[in-house]
């Protein structure tokens, strides 16, 4: 996730002059509109310990730290999350039998005797807990005696409120016995939904029962209902609108977060530190992306690890083998056949036999970071992989032909992070690319500063919290650019696409979140324009002007014959269009979706909705007139043929 910087040009406005921009449009097609035009990037990294876009983000997981990964045992920091309940002795401990070679730790836990009522531990969640009466909760552990007890009694298992207001629980019956690891599954229902998110996950004994115990716990998880009752699924709120934009493909795993084991059961998955500082638990896992992706009619765009760290490393050509053949297998646990591959086996023993659809894959990310060295990587992945897999599309991710590289990308990821205005003034960014077969994907843009001097600063060097309605405008202003040149343009991304409200590294976020609801943006509202309001193919029209502040495109779509114009006026003041079409027949009426607000506002935990689409009816005919309003989007629908 970073940045192709260019210096903004002046910034001219003929808007609100008072004298319209007159469109025509051209009754015949200049090409198809890809499929894949609008889609999402997701970044599982870039967020801080206690809440990320995956972790306490969009996969559903409740326990913060729940497996004791990647943690110093003994340690305070080892405890993340976890605390303890009516004077029980908690640690995280290396165990001597693990659960799991992968997972080595434990929660150790001692009843102290003399203690009453329930007693054990609890943990916090990822910035909190939503509790809602009447979902299923699934509540699972591993547990074991270190030493053999005549120990017989129940576990209270469920969720409380900070304060200790038993919101929803249930029991399960454990042994002394037990000193080799048992897991307990469990499900319950809250009968209170409280009015905040502090609540706690509690698993507790009955003080008097179990004075003087010991007991270790391993692989703790906590799942509400899930994004259509998907196992180890997703967030439903986050899921759902994410759902809502109907992207046409998710690019997975994101950016630089390409490594980890992500396959397989999760108590073999050890975790690791990635390449921000924080451990990723790879909870979410290969096969989850990939449902994922069917369930929405997602295409993967599906990024594999080219042998650059993000450190500044590279690994040498000699000993790329190992790389190649790890990239070879995660293909092969997607598409490949279980009858003639270990990795497209393991797939079918998960439960899916057939596989997925994929046609593309990332070499890399933001490789122009080592672009030296992509030359040798570039060419020997791509080289072994694609005489394995002939039928996939192999995108390069250095600067656009800066190396050159061999064999001949058919595909670059291009990445710009700038201004508002840099957005609204490079809506012809691809006009002059050549027409040689070379597609490209934008994989990562957003408008994150209003200052172009240090984009990367501060808020107060004016790097943006949220987005804004200027910055939403200036982003659809370079999307009308991007349907304009879709047919070089197969596939473009908002991102980051997910960060917690406060406990995050990077701003601006499409959705915002925290542990009880969501945020859709500005931004998040002109990507599901686009998106939703998709054509066939593209009409061409009138061009803007390039250095000017309304911007236009023009789609087609066959099957309803619809015409569908989008309009960005990046201006404070109202822009008017004369529209002039070429059809014999031309609806008298059609749909205006609206978007707009003060430049400088943005839709906040403290006003979610404050600025949000609105739909009316507009006057359409073969020549019919509509004012932009300042700072706004618009999406005007109707019939014509």
């Amino acid at each position: 996730m970073l940045l192709w910087l260019h210096l903004a040009a002046g910034f001219l406005s003929y808007a609100g002059l008072g004298t319209a921009v007159t469109v025509s449009i051209s009754a015949t097609a200049s090409h198809p509109i890809p499929t894949t035009l609008w889609g999402q990037m997701f970044e599982v990294s870039y967020h801080q310990p206690r809440a990320s876009s995956g972790d306490g983000g969009l996969y559903a997981e409740l326990l913060q730290n729940r497996a004791f990964q990647q943690v110093t045992p003994g340690t305070t920091a080892a405890l993340n999350a976890w605390q303890a309940v009516n004077g029980a002795n908690i640690s995280i401990i290396k165990e001597t039998t693990p659960v799991s070679a992968a997972l080595p730790n434990a929660l150790h836990v001692t009843i102290p005797t003399g203690k009453t009522g329930q007693v054990g531990f609890a943990n916090t969640g990822f910035s909190g807990i939503k509790v809602t009466a009447g979902q299923t909760y699934t509540a699972s552990f591993f547990y074991r005696f270190p030493t053999r007890s005549s120990f017989r009694g129940s576990a209270v298992i469920g969720l409380q409120t900070a304060s200790g207001q038993v919101l929803g629980s249930t029991t399960a019956a454990l042994s002394g016995a037990q000193t080799t690891w048992k897991q307990i599954t469990v499900k319950f229902q809250p009968n209170t939904t409280p009015s905040t998110t502090t609540n706690i996950f509690t698993v507790t004994l009955d003080g008097a029962a179990a004075s003087g115990q010991s007991l270790n716990f391993a692989m703790l998880s906590l799942f509400p209902p899930t994004f259509k009752n998907r196992a180890n699924g997703m967030r439903v709120d986050i899921a759902t609108a994410l759902a809502e934009m109907g992207p046409s493909f998710f690019r997975l795993p994101g950016g630089n977060n390409l490594e980890g084991q992500t396959v397989g059961p999760l108590v073999d998955r050890p975790g690791r530190v990635g390449d921000w500082s924080y451990v990723n638990t790879d909870g979410l896992g290969l096969l989850d992306y990939l449902n994922w992706c069917e369930d929405l009619n997602m295409q993967p765009i599906m990024a594999i690890w080219a042998g650059f760290a993000l450190g500044g490393t590279s690994v040498a050509e000699a000993q790329l083998g190992p790389y190649i053949q790890q990239a070879a297998d995660q293909i092969n646990f997607v598409i490949g056949d279980p009858a003639k591959s270990a990795p497209a086996a393991l797939r079918a023993s998960l439960g899916r036999t057939q596989p997925f659809a994929l046609t593309y894959v990332e070499v890399g990310n933001e490789d122009f970071f080592a672009s030296s060295t992509y030359t040798y990587r570039w060419h020997d992945f791509v080289t072994a992989l694609q005489a394995q897999f002939p039928s996939l599309h192999f995108i390069a991710t250095t600067n656009t032909f800066n190396p050159i590289l061999s064999p001949n990308p058919t595909e670059y990821d291009v990445h710009v992070y700038q201004t508002p205005t840099w957005f609204a003034q490079n809506s012809f960014f691809y006009d002059g690319f050549q027409r040689n077969g070379t597609k490209y994907f934008e994989g990562e843009y957003a408008a994150i500063s209003t200052n172009a001097n240090d984009i990367f600063g501060s808020p107060a060097d004016g790097r943006l919290t949220f987005p804004t309605m200027q910055s939403a405008a200036g982003e659809a202003a370079f999307m009308t650019g991007l349907e304009r040149n879709s047919d070089i343009v197969f596939a473009a991304s908002y991102a980051p696409l997910l960060g917690h409200v406060t406990n995050n590294q990077w701003t601006p976020n499409l959705l915002a979140f925290d542990a009880g609801s969501v945020y859709r943006s500005t931004s998040y509202y002109v990507q599901k324009l686009f998106s939703l309001n998709r054509g066939d193919e593209f009409l061409p029209s009138t061009l803007p002007t390039q250095t000017g502040t309304l911007f236009w495109s023009v789609v087609r779509k066959k099957s309803t014959n619809q015409i569908i114009i989008k309009v960005s006026n990046t201006a404070t003041t109202s822009a008017p269009l004369t529209f002039v079409l070429p059809f014999t027949n031309v609806g008298g009426s059609g749909t205006l979706q609206i978007l707009t607000g003060t430049a400088t506002a943005s839709n906040t935990p403290t006003s979610p909705n404050l600025i949000v689409p609105v739909n009316s009816t507009i006057a359409t005919g073969k020549t019919f007139n509509f004012t932009a309003p300042a700072v706004s989007v618009s999406v005007l629908t109707f019939t014509a043929q």
